[in-house]
């Protein structure tokens, strides 16, 4: 259950951070977040961590 919540979190991190990245550098329109560049450098953050998250929860413990 705890490797299912962990990859869930880490695509949903994934996904926040690559909108949040494009809503940022203008590419997604008609938003608050649009153009507006902190969004631009908080986005590929959180999908790193994301993607880190993912890379932690699916390599497993070694055996």
């Amino acid at each position: 259950m705890a490797k299912s919540f962990g990859v869930a979190l880490g695509v949903l991190m994934l996904v926040s951070g690559a909108v949040w990245t494009f809503q940022g550098l203008g590419w997604i329109g008609s938003s608050a977040m649009s153009g507006v560049e902190i969004w631009a450098t908080i986005g590929p953050i959180v999908a790193g961590l994301g993607l880190a998250l993912l890379i932690v929860v699916l390599k497993g413990r070694p055996h």
